[in-house]
């Protein structure tokens, strides 16, 4: 019975060592595969060349190792601050936590040690995506918000001229909404609540912050709205003039229609009382 024990013991220790000696040859064999064969006239340019192949096929890891090779090996290669970028994409790529995390890292370092660089534009965008991938719904914390707006507003007014500019705008009016919308949520509870102070405060604050949020249709509606059921209709009134004029679309055009009648026939009302 103990032969037998020492036999299973042995053929396990025997398989531990096997799996490690495969591990190592796998690694061995992974790293040589990234170095370009003896001879290669340009082995900068196989090495930039092979990660971008892997790279459009979303082999990550794959990617990155030749992108670190060049970097590494070849550290005056005109290649080497576009594989610096090129490993930022693979982490954002691989789109987990950490590997954003690390994105971050080297988008910021190459716009340290390339301010001037031609592709400057496109690592302050790369931030800015880095942290819109990572936005949350408007309900929750918007911290990752938060910085998308601050990296693709640099974006926008330190590079007018790029490529990406167009989606960069996009993108920070899209961020800028989600952050706004978060205000607005609070604002609409607070009016479903009834209370109303609280409501105005928040919807005015919204539009000072945030004159261009996309859907300050709602906002002028509401707070056209708070100011009726508190029994202010000059306060009331232009709002919903103001959501009149700049909306020829919204869910709210026809009430606000309305409310612009009611309220000047009760103001109408309240001037006769007066006199």
């Amino acid at each position: 019975m103990f032969s037998v024990l020492r036999l299973d013991r042995l053929t396990a220790v025997k398989a531990w060592l096997a799996l490690i000696c495969v591990a190592a040859v796998a690694s061995g064999c992974a790293g040589g595969a990234t170095k370009p064969p003896t001879g290669t006239p340009e082995p900068d340019k196989f090495l930039f060349e092979r990660g971008n192949e892997a790279l459009a096929k979303k082999r990550w890891l794959v990617a990155r190792e030749y992108f670190r090779e060049l970097s590494d090996t070849y550290p005056q290669s005109p290649y080497r601050a576009d594989a610096k970028l090129a490993i930022g994409d693979t982490y954002v790529g691989e789109g987990s936590a950490e590997s954003y995390v690390l994105a971050l890292n080297e988008f910021r370092e190459f716009l340290a040690f390339y301010p001037q660089h031609r592709r400057a534009g496109y690592a302050q965008y790369k931030l800015g995506l880095t942290h819109f991938r990572q936005m949350h719904s408007a309900d929750r914390d918007q911290t990752e918000t938060r910085e998308a707006i601050k990296e693709f507003a640099t974006f926008v007014g330190r590079y007018p001229d790029d490529p990406l500019i167009e989606d960069g705008k996009t993108k920070l009016r899209e961020a800028q909404d989600r952050l706004s919308q978060y205000e607005y949520n609070v604002g609409y509870h607070y009016y479903r609540s009834r209370w109303y102070p609280g409501a105005v405060d928040r919807f005015k604050n919204l539009l000072d912050k945030d004159p261009q949020f996309t859907r300050r249709d709602s906002v002028y509606f509401y707070l056209g709205e708070c100011y009726a059921k508190s029994n202010n209709p000059a306060q009331a009134l232009p709002y919903f003039d103001r959501l009149i004029k700049e909306f020829e679309q919204s869910d709210h055009l026809a009430e606000a229609q309305k409310r612009v009648e009611a309220l000047k026939a009760q103001m109408a009302d309240q001037a006769k009382k007066v006199q």
